[in-house]
């Protein structure tokens, strides 16, 4: 299913600049392209409202589910709080490098796309200074929050909801299962909306390519090309803090974990390796009790491509669009991803409702979210594999802390098995 769907994305971006250009070429009249992208974005507009749609029930019952569970990582205590302490570092790390090299390449500069009418008296709007988005922080009501998707006020909301579910005797049984519901219906529903994916891409890429030009292929070159050099920093970075503490060993990890990398870049899911990837690690020597511990928090809150793919995107975005965030917009930008990001696992596309969020809080171009998309698949490979790497040295680290990292072994058999 999931190579079925690469190849709909494959031939959606192929079909969609073959058809861009033969339309910037065949018409000559600038009104009847304009006509003619308007039909387009017919399909490109109803998927931007499928993502609208989406966004509060599942970020909404993803983060009060994923805080809830948090009671057991202080359960374990301290081992909880040494591998949150590297996650929160990790993911720092992780959207400063998408910061500083969307500054540096400045992909979406090139671009020079016009604010689209709707978007343009929101732009301004987005400039709070610190009182304003101390006070915008609290919702004066949750539907109203909701209703106009104001991503920060649902996380606030969210994260009262889903501490004190934890807080309950008992831990609320009911409402916790009820919110688990809630998160996996709405992780379905995303799955359905991404199924129409390709449809938007061949709508966007063709509609941009007969407006543009051949020349907007050369932006999104240096777009793919700049976010791959930037998880080459950040694969840098991992690596290196993976070797200031266990040193040498980091080689033999990065080996170790090679196929359930390789198999997280050519499905793009790093869901996917999940099983292999908790085998590479007993094999490599960290202990059961902590890699099983601290992989299925790493999927949920040390999501580092996906992290830094978001800050790389939202500042590709306004760039390419002419729109100037503040030093201070850019604070909360981080802010806003270190929570949005979390708990987002097992979500399809998940980056993009993230994106999708962020966009409507500071007030860039929802069309925005169509440039990324029609290369969206492609990136996906490359975080998907770094996720993967995150979490594998976040484990190696956390086993060397509680001295529960022995030499590289062979798993016995009925671990294995357990593992699956």
């Amino acid at each position: 299913m999931q190579r079925r769907f690469t190849l709909f994305v494959i031939a959606a971006m192929a079909g969609g600049v073959v058809v861009g250009l033969i339309v910037h070429q065949a018409v000559t009249d600038p009104a009847r392209i304009s006509q003619i992208a308007t039909g387009l974005s017919v399909l490109t507009d109803v998927f931007l409202r499928l993502i609208k749609m989406i966004i509060a029930p599942l970020v909404f019952s993803t983060l009060v589910v994923g805080i809830a569970h948090m009671r057991d990582t202080s359960a374990i205590g301290r081992v909880g709080a040494r591998t949150m302490g590297w996650f929160i570092g990790a993911s720092l790390v992780s959207l400063l490098i998408g910061l500083a090299m969307a500054h540096v390449i400045e992909p979406g500069a090139g671009l020079h796309l016009t604010v689209p009418a709707t978007a343009a008296g929101g732009v301004a709007a987005g400039a709070l200074n610190l009182k304003d988005f101390i006070t915008h922080l609290v919702p004066t009501s949750i539907v109203g929050a909701m209703a106009g998707n104001e991503i920060l006020q649902i996380v606030v909301f969210s994260i009262f909801v889903g501490t004190a579910i934890s807080a309950v005797e008992g831990r609320a049984p009911a409402v916790l299962a009820l919110a688990e519901q809630v998160a996996a219906i709405m992780i379905t529903v995303t799955g359905y909306v991404m199924a129409f994916a390709p449809l938007a891409i061949f709508a966007a890429l063709a509609s941009t390519v007969a407006t543009q030009g051949v020349g907007v292929l050369i932006g999104y070159a240096k777009f793919v090309g700049g976010f791959y050099a930037s998880l080459g920093l950040l694969w840098l970075a991992i690596i290196g803090a993976g070797f200031l503490i266990i040193r040498g060993r980091v080689k033999g990890l990065v080996g170790a974990v090679r196929d359930p990398a390789l198999l997280a870049f050519s499905t793009a899911s790093s869901e996917a390796a999940y099983p292999r990837l908790l085998e590479s690690l007993e094999r490599f020597g960290v202990s059961r009790r902590i890699a099983s511990f601290v992989l299925p928090l790493g999927y949920s809150f040390n999501l580092d491509g996906a992290m830094m793919y978001c800050a790389f995107a939202i500042l590709f975005i306004a760039q390419a669009y002419g729109v100037p965030l503040s030093l201070g917009q850019q604070i909360v930008m981080l802010l806003l991803l270190m929570v949005t990001t979390k708990g987002m696992a097992g979500v399809p596309r998940a980056s993009l409702v993230v994106i999708a969020a962020s966009l409507a809080y500071f007030h860039l171009p929802q069309a925005g979210l169509l440039l990324i998309l029609a290369v969206d698949h492609l990136l996906d490979m490359g975080r998907s594999a770094t996720n993967v790497l995150g979490n594998s040295v976040a484990a190696a680290v956390v086993a060397r802390w509680e001295g529960e990292l022995s030499e590289a072994t062979q798993p016995k058999v009925d671990g294995l098995e357990q593992g699956r």
